[in-house]
């Protein structure tokens, strides 16, 4: 692909960023990512009440509901595949060269993905065996997907 073009990328997060640091590492990615791709970020709510199991299938519900029928779904999962940053520009380039219009990446809520989610997803990514709060791993996906947009057009910025 000559411009290193990638697909339209979405982004829906389960709950609010509440620490204002983390906030602007978010927005900041988000902009610098906007320079290269079509980008939205997507919160849904997070589901109030000490049922784990309901939280999991509501918050899962409203992620369910903002795709279109069979848009891909990325799903952040800690069982999921790690992929590193040269294979995760990869693996969108191929994306984009199959044609697809827009890809979604799903992070869950604090409990996790719901089995339907699970089942919704076409690709399961894990950023790390670590554990991370899911507001920073908000963070960390979007400066992925900066980087991975630098990569694909050859630009300096992975070393």
């Amino acid at each position: 692909m000559a411009n290193g073009s990638l697909v339209k990328l979405r982004v829906i997060a389960v709950g609010k960023i509440r620490e204002s640091y983390i906030a602007a590492a978010v927005d900041d990615f988000a902009r610098r990512l906007t320079r290269y791709e079509p980008f939205a970020m997507i919160e849904v709510a997070a589901s109030s009440g000490s049922d784990p199991d309901r939280a999991m299938r509501d918050e899962g519900e409203r992620i369910v509901r903002a795709l279109e029928p069979g848009e891909p779904l990325w799903l952040l999962e800690r069982s999921g595949t790690q992929v590193g940053s040269i294979e995760l520009s990869e693996r969108l380039r191929v994306l984009a060269d199959a044609g697809t219009t827009r890809l979604t990446i799903a992070i869950a809520g604090t409990y996790g993905a719901s089995p339907a989610l699970l089942d919704r997803a076409t690709f399961a990514w894990s950023l790390s065996q670590l554990t991370f709060l899911h507001e920073w791993a908000r963070a960390i996906v979007l400066e992925q997907l900066y980087r991975a947009a630098k990569i694909a057009r050859n630009e300096p910025y992975h070393h």
